[in-house]
């Protein structure tokens, strides 16, 4: 069916609306944790399972929502994610207790990833010739990276003006508004005709939720907590299980031959290491700005600001970009420019200004436009139509698999190097205990987290000075998997006619594997 230009404008704007919310969703809440902990008289622990309710279950359900959009349609299931998700900030927002608000995020989460997959695919369906695809997706990608960086921005005033619940208040209105228009332009595409994959299903979610849940809690509690062993275990037997059963059934909910594929597998590596750094450096350097250098929310969260018109307007050009030149290139150098961004901040340490370091947020920006462009058009021209679906789903998950692992293990060196920088630091025997201290500042106790308020001035400066030195050393763990990222990609992405031939190979039912 041929769309008209006019219809394609308002089929993109009503998915990048849905789209928009539900990557807004993974930080705009860290700016408000600080009041909503105040207001609901909750402690650290119940703040954790703010954030983390609703990324292990976005996380663990989006495979299972990009297979479900297939086989069920992926217009009825994007509506339906887009309800639950605007229910769920409704729910959030009404919340009189921790609890109820933790249950409203796990409902977000099982929204949006019932909406997430689907877009792409109905993207690839509507834009049908490669070069208008690539550029619809370039819009798509500036709308998503927006979302993702422009999250802190956006919470630190909103929560400053009119409280922690407006965050979520904000999801209601457009949720409505693109629950009315999708329901009235989203196209319907043809559904794939394969069986259902119950054990796939049931092991996926039970893994990656595990797998994610794992990694959230391992720097919390500890790598030799009982939880913790018990989340990796879980985690290790059900993905284990998971791909034997994929391997066997005749219609596997994820393609296991999509991953060894050449540029299939390394658009998906590209995705898990984007996530890998983007939300460690996020997560860190908010911690530096505020507790480090004393920035207010709002000041940190309007720093990003420059980020976030270079990530929109860089992903519009890169998709212009990719429907020249294929997506190799570009890809390559979004992540050489986020490694660079965030091997830059290492040039600054507790006395750093904005007039100093600034200039690195541009350079984010670009790097991060051009990286999420790239691969969402990759991933989208590797696979068959039918597999869209699946694949638009399996570089969002592993997107927010590699943001839990870039927390986790940038996390780990950083505490790993503060503790071992504050034991020089601090005199042996003193009134002082270095580990009760890393303790206190990195995970939540007597002085909060980060916070150095009410310890003496030489005490603080030694820990300010500690916990740059962790963040430098995290920093270029983050900048060395991407560059080391960027070379497999020059390495093993192939050209953009051999990209067509992996498709053609793949959606031929004659083949039986995707070439290599």
């Amino acid at each position: 069916m041929a769309y008209s230009r006019a219809r394609k404008r308002v089929i993109l704007m009503t998915l990048c609306m849905g789209l928009f919310m539900a990557m807004l969703d993974n930080l705009v809440v860290t700016t408000a944790l600080p009041t909503i902990g105040a207001d609901l008289k909750s402690g650290t622990s119940g703040l954790q399972w703010v954030v983390e309710a609703y990324v292990v279950v976005f996380a663990a359900l989006l495979l299972t929502g990009g297979t479900l959009g297939d086989r069920w349609g992926r217009r009825p299931v994007y509506l339906a994610g887009l309800a639950l998700f605007t229910a769920g900030s409704a729910v959030c927002a009404l919340a009189q207790g921790v609890d109820v608000l933790v249950a409203g995020r796990a409902v977000q989460g099982v929204g949006a990833a019932a909406l997430t997959p689907g877009t792409l695919s109905m993207l690839r369906h509507v834009f049908a010739e490669p070069a208008e695809r690539a550029k619809a997706i370039g819009v798509y990608s500036g709308v998503s990276g927006g979302g993702l960086v422009i999250g802190p921005a956006l919470g630190g005033p909103m929560v400053d003006h009119f409280g922690w619940a407006s965050a979520f208040w904000i999801n209601v209105p457009v949720g409505v508004v693109g629950l009315v228009l999708g329901a009235r332009v989203l196209p319907e595409v043809p559904r794939s005709t394969a069986r259902s994959d119950p054990a796939g299903q049931i092991t996926a979610v039970l893994g990656l939720g595990a797998l994610v849940l794992t990694l959230i809690e391992g720097p919390v509690r500890g790598w030799g907590h009982p939880l913790v062993l018990g989340g990796l275990t879980v985690a290790v037997v059900t993905l284990a299980c998971f791909v034997a059963i994929e391997r066997r059934v005749a219609s596997p909910m994820l393609d296991l031959g999509v991953l060894t594929s050449r540029t299939a597998g390394t658009v998906a590596l590209a995705g898990f290491t984007v996530g890998f750094g983007f939300f460690g450096l996020s997560v860190f350097v908010t911690l530096y700005l505020q507790y480090v250098l004393g920035w207010s929310p709002t000041s940190a969260g309007l720093a990003m600001l420059p980020a976030t018109l270079f990530t929109a307007v860089t992903a519009v050009l890169a998709g212009r970009i990719c429907a020249r030149l294929g997506s190799r290139i570009p890809l390559a150098i979004g992540l050489i420019l986020l490694s660079a961004g965030l091997a830059g901040f290492t040039l600054f340490g507790a006395d750093a200004s904005f007039t100093r370091f600034g200039w690195l947020m541009p350079v984010l920006g670009t790097g991060f436009g051009m990286t999420v462009s790239s691969i969402s058009i990759a991933a989208m021209a590797a696979v068959a139509p039918a597999q869209a679906g699946m694949a638009s789903a399996t570089v969002n998950m592993l997107r927010e698999v590699g943001g839990a692992a870039g927390v986790a293990v940038m996390g780990a060196v950083l505490t790993a190097r503060f503790g071992a920088g504050l034991r020089d630091e601090l005199p042996a025997g003193g009134p002082l205990d270095a580990d009760a201290l890393v303790h206190s500042v990195t995970a939540g106790g007597s002085t909060g987290f980060g916070r150095t308020d009410g310890l003496a001035v030489t005490i603080g400066h030694s820990i300010d000075s500690a916990f740059v030195s962790g963040l430098h050393l995290a920093l270029w763990v983050g900048a060395g998997a991407l560059v080391a990222t960027a070379a497999l990609v020059l390495l093993r992405m192939q050209g953009p006619h051999e990209d067509d031939r992996e498709v053609n190979a793949a959606a031929d039912p004659r083949s039986t594997a995707v070439p290599q």
